[in-house]
């Protein structure tokens, strides 16, 4: 009989600390993933020789986002499933989920290559693309579009393990194939003289790496629910169902966030390079502050769904309370460093000698001023998302995160093209809007979810159950 880890389970002990404990290797692997996309921009933006190739790997960001952000969508999907029944202990389901899942990753990657392909061109243009930067940044699409089938198995190999509360592996794994990618940069770049083609080639080799190694971690789980055997590779049409019915509300929303970006960019090339190159940096550092907002999304699901699972309904409620405050503590400190080093980090990415150093600094730090001072509420936007969504309720958490979206949309497409506001700060002045209304969307949201399962009347009948316990215990 497979057997779960109980050491990994999500349902018992101390929720505070457990949740740092937790969400902390996930961040670091956030982090790490934007530190080595950091080294790609620094490295060619300082050491290529050419003048144009920031900006071309810049001009491809908001697009390779996008399908990063589709494959995380789809494993959380799964995760959420995997979580559910790992919390119930249905060892027999949880095997089945996860060889269903890693079956979905492969037939993805490769479907998604195709599509990225295909659309490179078009996107380019839909973004207005500049001109300078139009051939370097369809090179670099062209060979990041390689890597996608490695990067939807490592995403979703890596949802498997942290929705049975192992968030640690794929830290490991990340620091291994992000050390080689920056030691690749270098000799691609450095050593051969390549350019964008150097540290998009350096990319997928290491995407690779990931890939295989979280499938030898997950097959040699021996003794486990979720080990991995080849051989059972499937796709079982319910399991599909429903891992498609958490993970398409997910992916349409990571979607529509991501075309968004692309309207942001689309309204950044109206202002001068300078300010382009300023995004690419200013989008790198604050990547920084947004994964770590983001992996409060990830452990909320993977908390709520395995309590959810085992009937813990109080721990329910406890998460929800400690994920938010924590979220927005950790969003405050790390964005407020970020804005006092501004100059610092900006200067990281610019040649010394490059005459557009200053103009470049000064929009990132404007871009800093609004965007990372109001960063918690991304965080809190993420997380009462990521609540959602452990329960199963992915679908009223899209329609919250879109008319939050559709505000954003129409700030940037109507009141920012105005001359009042055709200004940096009118621009980025988009998502701290967005964030406010999304959160009381979806503080209604999560009441309503609440009320419709019965979880705080569940959660008083649990506290008098074990009151009642206690008293029997002390009697005896």
């Amino acid at each position: 009989m497979l057997k779960t880890k109980e050491k990994s389970s999500l349902t018992d002990g101390p929720i505070f600390t457990r949740l740092l404990t937790y969400v902390l290797p996930i961040i670091l692997t956030g982090i790490l993933q934007v530190a080595y996309n950091m080294a790609d921009n620094v490295v060619v933006g300082r050491y290529s020789g050419d003048p144009n190739a920031l900006g071309s790997v810049g001009s491809t960001a908001t697009f390779a986002t996008l399908i990063v952000n589709l494959l995380i969508a789809f494993a959380s999907g799964a995760g959420v499933v995997i979580a559910q029944f790992y919390g119930a202990k249905n060892d027999r389901e949880v095997s089945r989920t996860v060889h269903t899942t890693m079956a979905i990753s492969i037939i993805g990657g490769f479907g998604l290559m195709a599509l990225s392909f295909a659309l490179a061109i078009p996107i380019l243009n839909f973004m207005g693309t500049q001109e300078v930067f139009f051939d370097g940044a369809l090179l670099y699409m062209r060979i990041i579009c390689i890597g996608i089938p490695a990067s939807s198995i490592y995403n979703f190999g890596a949802s498997v393990l942290r929705s049975v509360g192992d968030s640690k592996t794929s830290l490991y794994i990340l620091s291994a194939s992000g050390l080689v990618n920056v030691a690749l940069n270098l000799v691609f770049v450095c050593l051969f003289g390549m350019s964008v083609d150097g540290v998009a080639l350096a990319t997928i080799i290491s995407q690779y790496l990931s890939a295989i190694a979280v499938v030898v971690v997950l097959m040699k789980r021996r003794g486990t629910s979720y080990q991995l055997s080849l051989k059972k590779l499937c796709l079982e049409a319910r399991l599909v169902k429903r891992i498609m019915r958490i993970a398409i509300p997910i992916a349409v929303q990571t979607t529509l966030f991501s075309i968004s970006n692309m309207v942001i960019m689309m309204a950044v090339n109206t202002f001068p390079p300078a300010v382009v190159s300023a995004k690419t940096i200013a989008f790198n550092v604050e990547g920084i502050t947004y994964t770590t907002m983001n992996s409060y999304q990830t452990a909320a699901m993977t908390f709520v769904g395995q309590n959810w699972g085992a009937q813990k309904y109080r721990r329910i409620n406890k998460v929800a309370l400690y994920a938010v405050l924590q979220v927005a503590a950790l969003g405050i400190l790390i964005s407020q460093i970020e804005i006092f080093f501004g100059a610092e980090l900006s200067s990281m990415y610019i040649e010394p000698g490059d005459p557009n150093k200053a103009a470049i600094v000064e929009a990132v730090l404007d871009i800093f001023a609004i965007m990372l001072a109001t960063y918690f509420l991304c965080g809190i936007m993420e997380t009462l998302s990521g609540v959602l969504k452990g329960l199963g309720y992915s679908t009223i958490s899209m329609i919250a995160c879109l008319i939050g979206l559709a505000v954003r949309v129409f700030w940037i497409l109507v009141v920012t093209p105005t001359e009042r506001f055709h200004t940096i700060f009118g621009l980025f002045v988009a998502y701290t809007i967005s964030w406010l209304v999304t959160i009381a969307l979806l503080v209604g949201c999560v009441l309503y979810a609440w009320h419709k399962l019965g979880i705080f009347k569940r959660a008083r009948l649990e506290k008098l159950n074990e009151n009642e316990n206690i008293k029997e215990n002390i009697k005896v």
